[in-house]
Formats: C-alpha cells, structure tokens, sequence
C-alpha cells in the first residue's frame, strides 16, 4: 500500500534531506507506483525550502479524494526513530505551501487493533509563503503516534521541517 526507503541513521528526516531511490527515507510514501488511479509526481525540491536544502513536493494532475492510501501523500508512525509511544503528548510542528490542492492531515495514537485518528487540517486555501503549524496530540497508553497527509485535489503542494517532540 506504500513504498519505503529505510535509513535508520537519518533519524525522524522531518527536512527530507534524507534521499533514495527518489523517496525521502523513513517516510511510508503513497506513490504513482501504489496509488490507484491517479497522476502525480513526488518531487525533492532544491529550490523551495524552509530548512536545510530541500522540502517534499507533491505535483498532482490527478488523484481520487479517498484519503489513506488511496490517495498521493505519506504516513509514518516513526519506528525508525524509536517510535513515539504513549501515554503522552506530542507537538507536532511543520510548514506548508500549497497551490490548488485539497489537503488532509490527520494525526494520533494507533495499535495494532484500533486507531484514534483525528483531521488536525484539512483546507484547500492557497498558500504563497511557507506558513508553520503545530498542533498537540494525546496518545493513549498502550499506542504509537502516526502521522499521515493526503492530497485529495489536484494541485501542487510542498511540507519541510517537520518535528515531533514528546511535550
């Protein structure tokens, strides 16, 4: 359902400086390769930045406005990392731009037998400039944090510099 390119030394890879095979490592991709039905390329951007020297692109001509693996994005639940698992509360901070695109990113604790997802944002609003947001995120005992982003309309949209800490 995703591809994933795994380089447990690049850590988190919340800059996506990270890079193989066209994919940012430690990120589980929802790619042209696994999404059905859909046009779109997954592009590392040297130009537009908001850290280091490159951000995630996501250049969509068409995709279905399923969500999950359905549709052009990722979702990590950091075990590259360690993970980060509860009972606790997690900031998690990025930044965006977006031309055109319908977005959805969806954040909170999962296990192996149920998950408590919650839209964190959801928009289809233009953004010229990189524009930072955080929001705070309670994992129950006993699950993981997962983070996951769709792009549910045809657009161009771009994220960098995300980080997670345990609050």
């Amino acid at each position: 359902m995703s591809d994933i390119e795994i380089d447990r030394s690049a850590r988190l890879n919340g800059g996506f400086e990270h890079i193989q095979n066209d994919l940012p490592v430690n990120w589980q991709m929802y790619t042209p390769h696994t999404v059905p039905n859909s046009d779109f390329n997954i592009v590392i951007d040297q130009e537009n930045f908001i850290e280091g020297k490159k951000s995630l692109k996501f250049e969509v001509k068409h995709c279905k406005s399923t969500g999950g693996w359905g549709s052009p994005g990722f979702t990590n639940q950091f075990r590259e990392v360690g993970s980060f698992k509860g009972e606790a509360s997690y900031s998690i901070k990025f930044w965006i731009m977006n031309q055109g695109t319908k977005y959805r990113i969806k954040a909170g604790g999962v296990n192996a037998f149920e998950g408590h997802m919650k839209v964190i944002l959801e928009d289809n609003a233009d953004i010229h400039r990189w524009k930072m947001f955080e929001f705070i995120i309670d994992v129950p005992k006993d699950m993981e944090l997962r983070l996951e982003l769709n792009i549910l309309e045809p657009g161009t949209f771009w994220i960098d510099n995300v980080q997670i800490h345990k609050i």
